[in-house]
């Protein structure tokens, strides 16, 4: 297991532990002494998961402050495209994100407090596992709207979106707490 960067700040691929047998796969998503050497969180409060069906789109999701979280993401079934938007203020790649394919069989993606996370489902189905570093409070919990910060979500005509994602504030019209 390794921790690769990417070009913002905090966001990291994790490269997981891969052994394959005549049983079948063993993936290794967490290894709390290679996340404390990289300083990653190491203590995660909650773990969840979502399915999606093809050409659905979660996000962009984050909690704010006191309840913003670092979220270690993998998938256990399918293949998604996962965007990471860095909205911290004072940080050089404000307003910039990162892309990554990811399916059962690859990387996990760490995110920092201050991104906002989504993605797209392109498998038939898929299933996205969530560890979080604060327990989920519903009063702290927002987004910014997933059209609304340059990527085009790889041109998918008819997007399936929850009401609620489809209104979040545009990326220009959001005051950051995060810095």
């Amino acid at each position: 297991m390794t921790v690769q960067k990417t070009n913002i700040e905090g966001v990291n691929i994790i490269k997981n532990f891969i052994a394959h047998d005549v049983r079948g796969v063993f993936v290794k998503t967490f290894h709390e002494d290679i996340f404390a050497q990289n300083g990653l969180e190491t203590q995660f409060k909650e773990s969840y998961y979502s399915t999606s069906q093809k050409n659905v789109i979660r996000g962009m999701h984050f909690q704010l402050p006191p309840y913003d979280h670092d979220k270690l993401i993998f998938v256990t079934e399918g293949e998604i495209i996962d965007v990471v938007l860095d909205i911290r203020t004072e940080s050089e790649t404000y307003g910039q994100f990162v892309t990554f394919k990811i399916s059962q069989l690859s990387d996990s993606i760490f995110i920092p407090k201050g991104c906002a996370h989504g993605f797209l489902t392109i498998s038939e189905k898929a299933t996205v596992v969530y560890n979080v570093s604060k327990v989920y409070n519903a009063q702290f919990d927002t987004g910014i709207l997933w059209n609304s910060f340059g990527y085009d979500w790889c041109d998918v005509q008819s997007p399936i979106l929850s009401k609620r994602d489809s209104e979040f504030t545009p990326l220009c019209n959001f005051i950051s707490p995060f810095r």
